[in-house]
Parts: structure tokens; C-alpha cells; sequence
């Protein structure tokens, strides 16, 4: 066995995934040396991420985002619709991005655009060693951990950034433990066209099973993610496309017309990871080993980067020793509170959904009306769902101002 033994600059980021990639790229640009371990992301994947101006900005500054562009679509318009059968149910909360002097929310990406732009960048950075291996075993030392390869090789690293996903074997390494919770949900995923044009706007339906969400892609095309019983998730994935256009269509009220499905159908189940820390024995986790919520929101990745975002300055603060307890535990009370409010509202949301309780039901209707009645508040949530503290900020902003005048 060979080891690696200077260990004094370096930092391993274990997966590539988005969130792995971006971190590795991120910490490269401080002239930092980076291990990068991970095979390398499959073309497979019929996913999109829609990615907010906050999130883009990062994706600018690694150099990635010119690429991007054309392939995606701006998502100018949100809009979420009760589409429940219930008896209280909400009205149509629209959010449009020029209501806070914004072009648009951000991009609509196809996961496999994003990827490979990610991976040219990630060869093109001499600071990054990439090893497209799976790390078989982790040795936690004082000073610094030590991963071993399948190859039989070992790297030794300051930090180690785990991005290796909702099981992590590094967050386990680390002992970290988590809370899991399973919903007696699936998503199905896939894109299709439409006659219609979707007007850059995507529409959250809000249902008994959880969200249908459509989301535009470049053109008349649009991605869709289904929440449903998981049952129900494997009867849609197994029907031919004309019988899954037109139950689309139908649960789409025809907004976009003739659905035309085509391509590849993925089915996942949903669940809720939160872990005990974020940080701890020289691992900082990033991505979804930090935090596992249903896709409500468009959350998942853009609260992945604001960890990279966050890590990042982490490292530069401490850049004697990024993995020492106390550059960790800065790191994790600057993430605690984004990802706590972040997951816990979006599971709040869920949990609303499936529930059959009458108050339930009243609170998330009332709240949605609130919100989808009154400008002020409307353009608070969309500035805090672009970046934290941003609605506030805006709030004291105009107070300095009225005190001016």
C-alpha cells in the first residue's frame, strides 16, 4: 500500500455529483491543492436543477455558467396551485421574478448539461487530482484522515469534504449520526413537449400524494417531477407514452396544451436525512450528505452550493488548518441555521399535503392566500428564496429610507 503522506494544503472532496464537483472547483480557486474521488458522473440522468441567481453566480465564478445558458431556460414566473380535491383549499400564489426588479429566478438545467460542463472544468484545473475511484475505507487521525482506494492506493488529506451522497460512508467515518425519515412517496421524473408555449413559468401542483411540478425547459419542453404513492409512481413509469401524455395532460387541467412524452422515465423514493452535525473529525459535509428533503422548491442543489459557498470561506479563514475542530465548528453554526429552516419548512410543506387533519389544512391554505394576497410579503419570500437574510435586508433597506425622506 502506498500513502500520500503531505497532507499539510491538501483537501479530498469525496463524490462527484453537482455538489462534489462545484466544491472541488470552489476550493481549487483559493490555490488550494484538491483530490477529487469519485467516478464520473453518467449521462443517464433525465433529472433537471433548477439553479437560483445566487447559485449561477457561483457556477460564474468557477467558470462554468457561459456554457450553461443556452442549453437551460430562465424561470421567470412560479406559480403553486391547489390542485387538492379538498375542501379548503388555497388560491393560485403566482411569483414573478420582475416583481423584485429580477429578469428571472434563475435557470432550469438538464442534469446531464450541468454535469459534463462541471467535469470539462474539473480536467481543466491543474490544482485538482482526480481519481475516478470509490474510497473502500476511511482511517480518522488527529492531524488528518486517510482515505483508501479500491486500487489499494491511500490519499491523506487536512479535510475531507464529503459530497458522497444521502449514505455517505464519510459522514459515517466521521461519526455523525443522522435522523431518517421515509415517506410513503416516489417521484417519477422525465421531460415531455407541449403544444403550448410555457412562457418561461413553472407551476407547482399541489396534490393529496405531494407535488406535480413542471418546470420549462428550452423551447416547448418542460421537465416533471411527480410525487406519488410509490405504487402509483411504478404503474406511470410502466405505461407506454401515449397513455402517460395524456394522464399528464389531464393532471396538467391541458394548461400546456398536447403533452407528448418521450425519453427516459426515473422513479425515486423520497425520504429526510438531517444530520447531528455538519462538521466533525476533519470531515465537513456538503450536498446531500448535510441534507435529504422532497423536492418542494426547488431547495435541494442551491442549498448544496450555499454549503460550498459557506466551506469556502471557512477554508480561506482557517487556512492553517481547515480541518482542525474549530475551523468545523464555525462551519457548522454558519450552516446549522440555513439548512434547520430550509429542510424543516419544506418537510413542514410535505407533511401538510398528506395530512387529512382539518387544521392541517387551514394553516397551509391560510398561509398560501396570505402570501399570494399581499405584495410586500410575497416579495419577501421571493428574495428569502433566492438568499437567506435578503428579504430582510431589503425590509431594513426601505426603512432607512422612508427615515431619509
Amino acid at each position: 500500500m502506498q500513502l500520500e503522506t503531505d497532507v499539510s494544503k491538501r483537501i479530498l472532496v469525496a463524490g462527484t455529483g453537482p455538489a462534489g464537483l462545484i466544491g472541488a472547483l470552489a476550493i481549487a480557486r483559493l490555490g488550494i491543492d484538491v483530490v477529487l474521488v469519485g467516478p464520473r458522473a453518467g449521462q443517464d440522468d433525465g433529472r433537471t436543477t433548477a439553479l437560483m441567481r445566487p447559485a449561477l453566480k457561483l457556477l460564474e465564478d468557477i467558470g462554468v455558467l457561459a456554457g450553461l445558458a443556452y442549453k437551460a431556460a430562465p424561470l421567470k414566473v412560479m406559480r403553486i396551485v391547489d390542485a387538492t380535491t379538498r375542501l379548503i383549499r388555497s388560491p393560485v400564489v403566482t411569483f414573478r421574478a420582475s416583481e423584485i426588479g429580477e429578469d428571472a429566478f434563475g435557470l432550469n438545467i438538464p442534469n446531464p448539461e450541468l454535469n459534463a460542463a462541471l467535469e470539462t472544468a474539473v480536467s481543466a484545473e491543474p490544482r485538482i487530482e482526480r481519481r475516478e475511484q470509490m474510497v473502500t475505507s476511511w482511517t480518522i487521525e488527529p492531524d488528518h484522515v486517510e482515505a483508501t482506494l479500491a486500487d489499494g492506493s491511500s490519499i491523506a488529506a487536512a479535510l475531507v469534504v464529503a459530497a458522497d451522497g444521502r449514505l455517505s460512508p464519510a459522514r459515517e467515518a466521521a461519526g455523525i449520526s443522522v435522523s431518517t425519515k421515509t415517506y410513503p412517496q416516489s417521484a417519477l421524473v422525465l421531460s415531455f413537449e407541449h403544444s403550448r408555449d410555457h412562457a418561461d413559468t413553472s407551476t407547482e401542483f399541489h396534490t393529496e400524494t405531494g407535488p406535480f411540478t413542471q418546470v420549462p425547459l428550452p423551447g416547448r419542453r418542460s421537465s416533471l417531477v411527480w410525487v406519488v404513492a410509490p405504487e402509483t409512481a411504478r404503474d406511470l413509469e410502466a405505461m407506454d407514452d401515449a397513455a402517460l401524455s395524456r394522464r399528464i395532460e389531464q393532471q396538467m387541467q391541458s394548461m400546456l396544451g398536447r403533452v407528448s412524452v418521450s425519453g427516459h422515465r426515473q422513479v425515486y423514493p423520497l425520504s429526510a436525512i438531517l444530520p447531528g452535525r455538519f462538521a466533525q473529525n476533519r470531515v465537513a459535509l456538503i450536498g446531500e450528505a448535510a441534507h435529504v428533503f422532497p423536492p418542494i422548491g426547488a431547495q435541494g442543489l442551491n442549498l448544496g452550493i450555499r454549503d460550498v459557498v459557506d466551506l469556502v470561506a471557512m477554508i480561506s479563514d482557517n487556512a492553517g488548518d481547515p480541518g482542525a475542530a474549530r475551523s468545523l465548528s464555525a462551519y457548522d453554526r454558519k450552516r446549522r441555521p440555513d439548512i434547520l429552516a430550509r429542510s424543516g419548512a419544506v418537510n413542514l410543506l410535505n407533511m401538510s399535503l398528506l395530512s387529512h387533519m382539518l387544521p392541517a389544512q387551514i394553516a397551509r391554505t391560510a398561509g398560501l392566500g396570505v402570501i399570494g394576497g399581499f405584495a410586500p410579503l410575497r416579495a419577501f419570500f421571493m428574495r428569502e428564496g433566492l438568499q437567506p437574510g435578503s428579504g430582510f435586508a431589503s425590509i431594513f433597506s426601505g426603512l432607512r429610507e422612508q427615515v431619509r425622506r
